[in-house]
């Protein structure tokens, strides 16, 4: 009996809402944003953090996070849209995909840091809280993914081998139609999702805070784009050393994420007693001045 991992019919990818077209991809991205909001606001909140500061750095660290994601796979897929028959224009078509996820985290790093600082929390603390959350996010958007028809690796026999058209553009000319091909978006969903129980565990276990459970993060999540990049079918831009540029960015992932483990274990042995930065703490509420300081008799 053939299995296989049927794509969603291309109606899938868009429909219309009167006349606004609605796009798949962009609705698990934003499921995947709400998801982790929601994950980090219970998560700082538990911690301190003071009411409505999660949204307050989110409003910062999405919009620049889109913004380095588009730029960062633009880079990395140039040919796809300069040259003869291109359309530069297209660079701006967020929504038919192409957000890469090391540009998310440079650009939404540079958010985070502004909202923190607005907000009066330690980035620390917010990368911290944020950490299971980031994975969740990408577990969920990277179904956008495969609705898109995208995301897939080298042919395999496997059971669960994804069906892709032929007509795709991105189909490999040399290959027959009917071909299967590695789902990887659901290997990288898989892997986030166990990623995120593996933190929780860790941060109960070990006590991480000053970053090390988002350099925990970067470590877990580096070494799954490194061999899921190797398996592409679509690689970036190969660089001189032969390597796809996402491999080394996810390399650079790991080192950075270690790095901080360790230089952060070092630096605060002791557990995190505050997610404020200090001197900018939430004012506490005054009590009316008709409140009672005493119960009744």
């Amino acid at each position: 009996m053939h299995v296989s991992i049927p794509s969603p019919d291309p109606a899938w990818a868009t429909w219309s809402i009167g006349p606004l077209t609605v796009h798949t991809y962009a609705l698990c991205l934003l499921a995947g944003i709400v998801a982790a909001t929601w994950l980090t606001s219970r998560r700082l909140t538990a911690r301190g953090g003071h009411e409505g500061a999660v949204l307050d750095v989110v409003l910062w660290a999405v919009p620049l996070g889109i913004v380095g994601a588009r730029i960062y796979h633009v880079l990395t897929h140039w040919g796809d849209y300069v040259g003869a028959g291109r359309d530069p224009l297209t660079v701006l078509y967020v929504w038919e995909g192409g957000l890469a996820v090391f540009g998310s985290l440079l650009g939404g790093a540079v958010g985070a840091w502004i909202g923190c600082r607005r907000a009066g929390i330690r980035l620390w603390s917010f990368a911290d809280a944020l950490a299971p959350g980031m994975l969740l996010a990408q577990a969920i958007g990277r179904l956008g993914n495969w609705f898109n028809h995208e995301l897939y690796g080298s042919p395999t026999t496997l059971p669960w081998g994804l069906e892709i058209p032929s007509s795709n553009p991105a189909y490999p000319d040399d290959l027959p139609a009917g071909t299967l091909f590695h789902p990887l978006f659901l290997y990288e969903s898989l892997w986030n999702l166990l990623g995120v129980a593996v933190i929780l565990w860790a941060e109960r276990r070990f006590a991480l805070r000053w970053g090390r459970a988002f350099g925990l993060y970067l470590v877990w999540y580096g070494l799954a784009r490194v061999w899921l990049e190797l398996l592409r079918i679509d690689p970036t831009s190969v660089t001189p050393l032969g390597l796809p540029a996402n491999v080394w960015g996810a390399l650079a992932a790991v080192l950075l994420g270690a790095g901080i483990v360790v230089v952060q274990g070092r630096r605060h042995p002791e557990p995190e007693t505050s997610v404020h930065t200090p001197g900018r703490e939430p004012v506490p509420v005054a009590a009316a001045p008709d409140a009672p300081t005493t119960a009744s008799p």
